[in-house]
């Protein structure tokens, strides 16, 4: 793919939404912003691509032009390379839709920690396909609860969003071993979160569980849809 070809593909799902100049300038921000941490030149454009679509996403929100009234949860940490991606990948997968989760990170990696998707692919979640991203000023606005694991100041703060702060261990360089508990926990506050939200969780994550998060309702890792334009009330 193309960096073209993503701005064709980008304008096509948010035709009715936003205009192509809104979504070029998205684009190449997304793709300025990833550079150098990691993807290789034939990745980037793709990554690039479904950052835009997460940006874009929050955009509408933020303009009053998604009126999907779908709970949005960022989750941020440093590197978004492990306690981050793993909280998206259960919130993603349990929550199927009804909740869509991001994540991002103050001072983003070059790759998810394997011993992380390692992890997570005992629990049926593939966490291969994701990317470590910084988080940016329209996600956090568009967030209705953003949770915070370690990255303290650097965090953002919008006055009337909801924060909740995990203490959770770092597991940068930790064998499977050591982040199998920090796994299970954050999976717990994953679930009890969802039901605050008033959000039923889908069926048990347990080891041995085929299902993949990034295919549960029809929707990406990172919570976006296949038709952008259907999930927001107005024109630009």
């Amino acid at each position: 793919m193309t960096l073209e070809a993503a701005a064709r593909t980008l304008a096509d799902e948010f035709d009715g939404v936003f205009g192509a100049e809104t979504v070029g300038r998205v684009l190449r921000t997304s793709h300025d912003q990833l550079t150098g941490r990691g993807a290789s030149a034939g990745e980037l454009p793709s990554i690039a691509e479904r950052f835009a679509r997460q940006r874009l996403l929050a955009l509408a929100r933020v303009e009053g032009k998604d009126t999907t009234g779908v709970p949005i949860v960022l989750f941020l940490c440093v590197h978004n390379a492990g306690r981050s991606q793993m909280a998206l990948g259960f919130l993603t997968h349990l929550a199927q839709g009804r909740a869509i989760g991001w994540s991002g990170g103050s001072a983003p990696g070059e790759r998810i920690n394997p011993s992380a998707v390692e992890a997570m692919r005992e629990r049926g979640i593939d966490l291969a396909g994701e990317y470590p991203k910084p988080w940016t000023p329209e996600i956090a606005e568009a967030a209705d609860v953003i949770v915070t694991m370690g990255c303290g100041d650097a965090c953002p703060v919008f006055p009337g969003r909801r924060y909740e702060d995990w203490e959770l261990p770092d597991p940068a360089g930790q064998s499977v071993e050591a982040v199998r508990p920090i796994r299970d926990e954050i999976e717990r506050r994953v679930r009890a979160l969802l039901a605050q939200l008033g959000v039923p969780a889908a069926g048990s994550t347990a080891a041995g569980s085929t299902a993949d998060a990034s295919t549960a309702a029809g929707s990406t890792a990172d919570g976006s849809t296949a038709d952008a334009s259907t999930a927001a009330g107005s024109t630009a």
